[in-house]
């Protein structure tokens, strides 16, 4: 209980205990005690023992006595005069007593009332308290709860943009790398304009090397450029509506200038016929085409085209067949060594999509898993002549939950999905051997991708979505450092 509460107790009760006090000892104290005395007659007469009069006109007095005939006793008694109360002092200080006492009662039951009506109003106040201490703790635990959140959030972002400090460090040395290469070209254009007026004054040999010089730091510095961390996927360019659900179309990273020829394979197995269309235009504008009959069907829809030659798995089994498209003959075949195949380790939408064969800048690459792996993806460098393993990579995203997969400068891109919304969650780093999951959305408006590979002459993604053929332009993010010129 609260300490309002104790002390209108503590009142009441010391209010109770000076009543009952008062109702027994003011008696007393004015002469009202009474005790029986035995008559001469054998009655008992009530006397006050404190008031008995000591003057004989305040008691019954005996005048005469005598005897009748029969020998009863005749006594005469004069009664006491009925004023004597009246007149007697105790009893009028008895009445102011009772009179006080009964003023003294009634402001008492005034205070009890008033105390019982303060008392209501402090529990009632008592009972507010409670609920403003009960409402502000909830407050309170309401703020922290809040204050989390948004120091989560903050931390959050905080770790999203950590990662690029040391990256805008390198584009600083970017920018002063550009700069350098400008002011270089404007020395040298300056030579050149001074020689073109005075012929003969500079040594020509010290400015071909120093043109040679800076040309070669140039195309370093473009195929520097031409590599780089994936970091957007824009809209979908539909180019052609044609064939299947399933398939792959694609063109040669490495055809020389002028080559701009397309491949096209529908469906994804017991199929042999590739066609050839001689440019984009025609592709897209005609059926005009050349059909390349192969010695074996393929398996799935990760087949490339790589510097003249076409290489694809052969249906039902895990060897990898490079053939050539002008002369129209194998020239390697090799088996993949424990790599899963006919619907072991597919990509998630099936379509016998165990063996994924893809390039970049760096060369020919093999997508796949093992048991060894325990399903996993497993990343192989391919010789692009001899078919040679020349280098494996264990990663420990399984297979069978990749939508589809492509690489870009050695690092593989595996997508969430193949049909719905879909986007780029997961990147491994083969030249770090390390992995990060990411997020970057791209559109799948055709609501199923059979088929998506990088493309590195084009920057361009190419993909088959449920019988439509779309390219999607990539945005990368280079990093140039100084040192490696």
């Amino acid at each position: 209980m609260s300490v309002p509460l104790l002390k209108i107790g503590v009142v009441l009760s010391t209010m109770a205990m000076i009543t009952n006090w008062m109702s027994q000892t003011l008696p007393s104290l004015v002469g009202l005690n009474t005790t029986k005395l035995s008559a001469a007659g054998g009655g008992t007469l009530d006397r006050s023992t404190g008031v008995l009069p000591t003057n004989p006109e305040e008691s019954w007095q005996v005048y005469s006595s005598a005897q009748d005939s029969e020998g009863r006793c005749i006594c005469t008694v004069v009664a006491p005069q009925q004023t004597m109360c009246s007149r007697d002092a105790r009893t009028r200080q008895l009445r102011q007593l009772l009179e006080k006492v009964q003023n003294m009662s009634q402001s008492i039951e005034v205070l009890d009332r008033r105390t019982q009506r303060d008392l209501q109003y402090v529990e009632k106040m008592e009972n507010q308290m409670k609920g403003l201490e009960s409402k502000f703790k909830q407050v309170e635990e309401s703020h922290k709860q809040h204050l989390a959140r948004q120091f989560k959030a903050i931390k959050a972002k905080m770790d999203e943009l950590r990662p690029l400090i040391p990256v805008l460090e390198e584009y600083k040395a970017d920018a002063k790398l550009v700069l350098q290469f400008k002011e270089e070209v404007q020395n040298l254009t300056s030579v050149l304009n001074e020689l073109q007026e005075e012929i003969g004054a500079y040594d020509y040999d010290e400015l071909q090397n120093r043109v040679s010089s800076l040309e070669e730091r140039l195309r370093a510095c473009m195929q520097k450029l031409a590599c780089g961390k994936l970091t957007g996927i824009s809209d979908p360019v539909t180019v052609k509506t044609s064939g299947s659900r399933f398939g792959s179309w694609m063109t040669d990273p490495l055809a020389p200038e002028g080559d701009n020829r397309v491949w096209y394979m529908d469906g994804y197995h017991n199929n042999r016929f590739v066609r050839e269309y001689k440019s984009m235009s025609d592709f897209m504008s005609t059926d005009n085409f050349t059909s390349h009959r192969l010695p074996h069907p393929w398996s799935g829809t990760g087949q490339v085209v790589y510097n003249g030659s076409i290489y694809f798995n052969k249906f039902q089994s895990h060897i990898v067949i490079r053939f050539d498209l002008k002369t129209e003959t194998i020239l390697k075949t090799r088996s993949l060594d424990y790599a899963g195949y006919n619907n072991m380790y597919h990509y998630a939408w099936g379509g016998h999509s165990d063996i994924d064969l893809m390039a970049d800048e760096n060369g020919l690459w093999a997508v796949y898993a093992t048991n060894q792996n325990a399903g996993n993806i497993v990343i192989s460098k391919l010789d692009p002549v001899s078919l040679q393993v020349l280098r494996s990579w264990n990663t420990s995203y399984p297979k069978r939950s990749a939508g589809e997969a492509f690489i870009i400068c050695g690092t593989l891109y595996v997508t969430n999905g193949y049909s719905g919304g879909t986007k780029v969650h997961y990147a491994y780093q083969t030249n770090a051997s390390t992995y990060e999951y990411i997020d970057i959305p791209f559109q799948n408006k055709y609501s199923h991708i059979s088929m998506l590979d990088y493309n590195p002459r084009d920057r361009a993604l190419y993909a088959w979505n449920n019988g439509h053929q779309i390219l999607y332009n990539v945005t990368l993010f280079h990093v140039v450092r100084p040192d490696e010129l």
